[in-house]
């Protein structure tokens, strides 16, 4: 490892094949915890290649707990985190509305690593138990079309690096690669990302892999659809920057966004959002993030027509309904 760090700190890069051995080592514990921090603070420093990615990609795809949810042809949602905006948990609410609105979601997430709650927080909160069965989870999304899968139990390499990535407290590649590496495979993804250059990246990779996808950035740097600047799409058909007015929204600021201090607060701000209480901009932020999403699955729809379907799911309570016996079966 002692040889591979000087040269990554000479601005060299790994091979596919290097790259996929490397992530390999750290679960077989070959190296430190002080080393795979260093592993992780170079890529900090400098934009993580095609190669690289796509290496270390394959490694955690080769671990992965192999779960087959074809028949359903679900989407994921998900941010890779790393923005620095501690919003509260919006891609999570936006896959109840997109269940609510009839669409197959299975859902890749973990704790905040850079946020106060990440997805797997919220999921916890709430008193779901997470779960490698696959006849719990084809029954939780045939019933309430929404599967959650908790990244640590799917995938060793995640687990055994969480300790480190928690005591940094600092985005790093594990926050590009989760997006990858949805032990489902799901053929369509919605994915914020918090910089242009991970835009780009990601469309590649999604083009590579055959997937339907848009990846979305908001221009003042948020890993979602946050309406408080305007935001760049890419997807199969086209990219885009659109601003918050011309598809009907005013603008939030960052302060609507904000998740809390704790656990709870975020899943407070959560619970209000599928209740029907929070704020309209809250709201907001989740339809319009369960709009593209829906538009991902159904191309032909105009932008204005999923959001209608998204707010139809959220303001009649169909997002609730999908989401207590979500809790009921996962319990």
């Amino acid at each position: 490892m002692k040889q591979i760090l000087y040269r990554l700190f000479e601005h060299q890069f790994l091979g596919r094949d290097e790259a996929r051995e490397i992530l390999q080592n750290m679960v077989s514990g070959k190296y430190t915890e002080a080393q795979i921090a260093s592993l992780i603070t170079v890529f900090l420093m400098r934009s993580i290649s095609v190669e690289e990615l796509s290496g270390f990609r394959d490694a955690l795809l080769e671990m992965r707990v192999v779960t087959d949810l074809s028949e359903f042809d679900p989407i994921d949602i998900v941010g890779t985190g790393g923005d620095g905006k501690n919003t509260f948990n919006v891609s999570t609410a936006a896959c109840f509305v997109v269940a609510g609105a009839g669409y197959k979601v299975a859902k890749h997430g973990n704790y905040g690593a850079t946020s106060v709650s990440g997805a797997s927080n919220v999921m916890e909160y709430h008193g779901v138990k997470f779960t490698t069965d696959i006849d719990k989870l084809k029954r939780s999304i045939s019933e309430t079309n929404m599967a959650y899968l908790h990244a640590p139990i799917f995938n060793p390499a995640l687990k055994a690096v969480a300790g480190v990535r928690k005591s940094l407290g600092v985005r790093s590649f594990f926050n590009m690669l989760g997006p990858l590496v949805n032990p489902a495979m799901p053929k369509n993804q919605l994915l914020g990302v918090y910089n242009l250059p991970l835009l780009r990246l990601y469309s590649y990779s999604f083009q590579q892999i055959g997937n339907r996808f848009a990846v979305v950035h908001s221009l003042d740097g948020y890993d979602e659809i946050s309406l408080t600047d305007s935001f760049k799409v890419i997807s199969n058909q086209n990219e885009h920057i659109y601003s918050p007015e011309e598809i009907g929204f005013a603008r939030n600021t960052e302060a609507d966004l904000f998740g809390g201090d704790t656990v709870e607060q975020a899943s407070t701000i959560f619970d209000h959002v599928l209740n029907g209480v929070a704020t309209p901009q809250q709201n907001n932020c989740v339809l319009i993030n369960a709009a593209f999403a829906i538009r991902v699955l159904c191309p032909e729809k105009t932008i204005a027509k999923c959001i209608e379907e998204a707010q139809d799911s959220l303001v009649s309570g169909k997002a609730k309904e999908k989401f207590r016996k979500f809790v009921e079966l996962n319990s």
